[in-house]
């Protein structure tokens, strides 16, 4: 097989089609993410993830946007809902552990191995809502709390966790998905929201930028394309030496040929990019202009599902986990 390219790309459907798996072939990515028009029943999505490994191989990532609340991929009436985040401000590690536990069960039985949460930026008032319940709290200490609960939850249920999205989303007064938002604090302000992702550096989790230009770090460039960010702030002040994913190439906060905004992010530091919409055009263009997936990167991969394997645990209980949830919560309300 070819040394895969360093992305991780959506498709169009909920089957991998003649022309998706031919492009593979010829240029594979590293791993694939699915989303809501990839799933229609638990059969299907499970035919679905085992048809990507079968043409990537059986170490390749299949990543899901499972956070609970309004982003969850997985819903009713075949997966049970999850709360939002914010629902555990304030209860105990346990229940935030046994939500993320029990939520990484529903994704890896019908194949995803990496989940796409917890979301470490802070719920600040007056900011833009895409982030909102999504996150934990406005306390960083209580956001570090509750994301390593979280990330110990899906490692325990045999999933790889993404903290997001770093170095902070929580200042942004624009969606990203629609326009670049511009952060202008000082650099002591934005050490607050840096330190979430201080806290879980060490943990094995991967990491996905901030399609966000933060003044203060670098006037130029937004963090997923900028060296200034990624080597000074991510990796060094921060202290993520983990897997650093980006944010969706698609979304309209960057402008630019997918291929070569696919190159200067790997160029900038990232081990991976991640184009979601499943266009056939544009994922052939982001495969072309992404470098094969070098050797730091793979390193960085295998010690994420080392660290994630550690803490693994084939005898949870699911009604056990529930338990301890809902008791946490209806004690809370």
């Amino acid at each position: 097989m070819r040394r895969p390219r360093a992305a991780i790309v959506g498709l169009s459907g909920p089957a991998l089609t003649a022309e998706e798996a031919a492009l593979w072939r010829e240029t594979p990515p590293l791993g694939a993410i699915l989303f809501a028009r990839n799933i229609e029943d638990p059969d299907g999505l499970r035919a679905l993830t085992d048809s990507i490994r079968e043409e990537l191989g059986e170490s390749a990532p299949v990543l899901v946007d499972q956070e609970g609340g309004r982003v969850a991929r997985l819903r009713p009436p075949h997966w049970p809902e999850f709360p939002a985040a914010a629902a555990f401000e304030s209860l105990p590690e346990e229940a935030a552990r046994a939500n993320a536990a029990l939520l990484g069960l529903e994704c890896r039985a019908v194949g995803f191995d990496v989940v796409c949460a917890p979301v470490l930026d802070l719920r600040l008032p007056g900011q833009h809502e895409i982030v909102g319940d999504r996150a934990f709290s406005a306390s960083p200490a209580e956001v570090a709390r509750l994301g390593r609960a979280w990330v110990e939850g899906l490692q325990e249920a045999g999933c790889i966790p993404v903290v997001k999205h770093v170095p902070g989303h929580g200042r942004a007064m624009v969606d990203s998905h629609l326009d670049l938002p511009r952060v202008d604090v000082p650099r002591d302000v934005l050490a607050e929201d840096c330190g979430p992702f201080a806290a879980q550096a060490g943990t094995g989790a991967w990491a996905m930028t901030a399609h966000i230009l933060y003044e203060a770090l670098d006037p130029e460039l937004p963090a997923t394309l900028s060296p200034q960010v990624i080597g000074q702030v991510i990796r060094r002040a921060i202290g993520f030496e983990g897997v650093l994913v980006s944010d969706d190439l698609c979304m309209r906060a960057l402008r630019g040929d997918p291929g070569e905004l696919a190159g200067q992010a790997i160029a900038a530091g990232c081990d991976l990019v991640l184009h979601c919409n499943g266009d056939p055009a544009e994922t052939a263009a982001v495969l072309e202009g992404c470098p094969p997936l070098p050797e730091v990167a793979e390193a960085r991969l295998a010690a994420a599902r080392a660290a994630m394997e550690r803490l693994r645990r084939p005898d949870l209980d699911p009604e056990a986990l529930r338990a301890v949830r809902d008791a946490q919560l209806a004690a809370s309300a």
